[in-house]
């Protein structure tokens, strides 16, 4: 096969979906029986929405959830006050999607695995992969039944605990975010209305909280317990540690679905690249759930991703494209721990700066601006949003393909510029950033040649 990813989380799934729809042999491979069962990364920021409509699942993504609630604080019983989950946005043409979404992260699995065989893609549960080699044709990957497989490329996206790190020898260089530890669960509950995030907060900083999972009829709770605190993941324990902080008594929780404890942490992988093997995902990241950026980081991996292989493994771009990955994620990734830890200590206000609109890749050595004197849309930048012609711009772009924005080129899709991008021409990746700029096409199929733009998908 051509490529083989191991773990079928977000990474996972979003890749095996973007692989598919290039006509790539691909295999997604998961150690448990079944997908994730709980609700972790419940937040899809816009830019992720942006993503999933270019995937085809961003209608049925709305569906399995549905907007924030506000905020309630609660104190000794009473409801104290209220408070905005966000910053807000505001959405102009160029940013049609500027409010997160909540949706439990088993439904956003539920949804992309869904996707992913509708493309005719797979995956294979209860293969756990313990080991590989490695050689100059491909990677030979071994599971704990004894058998292996075969493939040109691996990609590891097999959670923070990756066998597939290990096995290649990345490290990862972290910190401790908070001292205390973190239970999170989702539990039905009784008692409680479903219009607010309710908020108990405690001695020291402690707290409880309790939030309805929108498309759901669970309530996601999220708890900080006292330093040397061991979480109780029984519904017992549950019970107990509800009935401590809030008004509610133990009877009150009626159902424990899923419950985990952790560490807050903030790690990056030391590379996310040897050889023929990417890490993707948690597998090159870990952080603070809090501003809900992991989830969609990890999306972003896959996307980043998966045209870069395709190009390569359809030979319309050389092997060295691959090297971009590492080159434009790693400080994408790093950038957005060091976030999410600013947002986990409050330091960082959840809106403009978590929505994940204005990342991009200027830096990268696959940007190109050859305008002498550029003026809005830069090369690296996120290609925004318009209509131009009648035709919608994200309409445009969807799909495996590079675009042309502002000149007509054969074997390309070509469109006018709107006049929100300022002046110039503007080849558009794949993953919508713009890869190329300039005054007119001189050097645009230099570029186009090396990256893949210019054979079809």
């Amino acid at each position: 096969m051509d490529v083989l990813i191991v773990g079928a989380g977000p990474a996972g799934l979003t890749l095996g979906i973007d692989l598919a729809r290039r006509g790539v042999d691909a295999l997604v491979v998961e150690r448990a029986e079944g997908l994730f069962p709980g609700s972790r990364g419940k937040g899809i920021q816009p830019r992720t929405q942006e993503v999933f409509d270019d995937l085809g699942v961003l209608d049925a993504i709305r569906a399995a959830g549905g907007p924030y609630p506000v905020r309630m604080v609660w104190q000794d019983g009473e409801r104290v006050g209220e408070q905005p989950m966000f910053e807000p946005v505001e959405a102009d043409e160029g940013t049609p999607y500027t409010d997160p979404l909540m949706v439990a992260q088993w439904r956003t699995q539920e949804v992309l695995h869904a996707r992913l065989e509708e493309l005719g893609g797979k995956v294979a549960f209860g293969r756990e992969a313990t080991d590989l080699e490695q050689d100059a044709d491909g990677v030979t990957v071994r599971f704990a039944d004894g058998t292996t497989a075969r493939a040109r490329y691996v990609v590891a996206a097999d959670g923070g605990r990756s066998a597939v790190r290990r096995a290649v020898g990345v490290g990862m260089t972290g910190e401790t975010v908070d001292p205390n530890p973190f239970l999170v669960a989702d539990v039905r509950v009784t008692g409680l209305d479903r219009e607010y995030w309710h908020a108990f907060p405690g001695s020291d900083g402690c707290f409880v909280a309790l939030c309805p999972l929108a498309g759901t009829a669970d309530f996601q709770l999220a708890a900080r317990l006292p330093q040397g605190t061991e979480p109780d993941l029984t519904l017992d324990g549950i019970r107990k540690l509800v009935a401590a902080f809030t008004h509610l008594d133990t009877d009150d929780v009626t159902e424990l679905r899923w419950a985990s404890g952790f560490q807050p942490r903030a790690a990056l992988a030391d590379r996310f690249r040897v050889g023929r093997v990417f890490l993707a995902g948690d597998a090159a990241h870990v952080h603070s759930p809090a501003g809900g950026q992991g989830l969609n980081t990890s999306v972003q991996d896959a996307y980043n991703l998966g045209w870069k292989l395709g190009a390569v493994l359809r030979g319309a771009a050389p092997e060295t494209l691959l090297d971009t990955y590492e080159e434009e994620r790693r400080a994408n990734a790093a950038a957005m721990l060091g976030l999410s830890t600013g947002v986990h200590r409050g330091e960082v206000r959840r809106g403009k700066a978590t929505v994940q609109l204005g990342l991009g890749y200027r830096e990268s050595s696959l940007s190109v601006e050859s305008r002498t004197a550029p003026a809005g849309v830069r090369a690296g930048d996120r290609a925004p949003d318009g209509t131009v012609d009648g035709v919608r711009l994200f309409d445009a772009f969807r799909g495996p393909h590079w675009t042309v924005l502002g000149a007509a080129v054969t074997g390309l899709r070509s469109l006018p510029a709107p006049p929100s991008y300022g002046p110039g021409v503007y080849l558009v990746r794949p993953d919508g950033y713009v890869g190329w700029a300039g005054e007119t096409t001189q050097g645009l199929r230099e570029y186009a040649a090396r990256t893949g733009a210019l054979v079809a998908p």
